[in-house]
């Protein structure tokens, strides 16, 4: 039993060092991961509508996802489509359903009606 005991206090006598040593750069590193924690989680999460310019840049994001896409997307959508300018803009309500009714003026001077849905952003 004795030298159960002598063995086991040579061991740790040998251990204690390196312990000491793992502790001592261990703790602080794991100290700063912890403390930092709450600050990636807090940054991964969506940011509080403000008031002024911070409005206005998260108002589209939120009508296409509550109400399909907005007459801006819309624009941007037809323009890129059909390469033209949009010159007029109409909203219209056809058996129930939001359309956007875009004109549209081509660099060679075509007229361009496009029809939109507003909810699945399908062109009529």
């Amino acid at each position: 039993m004795w030298a159960v005991n002598t063995a086991h206090i040579a061991f740790s006598a040998r251990l204690a060092p390196v312990m000491k040593k793992f502790r001592q750069g261990l703790l602080p590193v794991t100290l700063v991961l912890v403390g930092f924690a709450p600050f990636s989680q807090a940054h991964s999460m969506p940011a509080p509508i403000l008031s002024g310019a911070a409005v206005r840049e998260q108002l589209p994001a939120l009508e296409i996802m509550g109400d399909g896409i907005s007459l801006d997307e819309a624009v941007r959508r037809a323009e890129a489509q059909y390469r033209a300018r949009v010159v007029r803009t109409d909203v219209q309500d056809e058996d129930g359903r939001k359309v956007y009714v875009l004109k549209l003026l081509s660099d060679d001077g075509r007229v361009i009606n496009v029809r939109i849905d507003a909810a699945t952003g399908r062109t009529r």
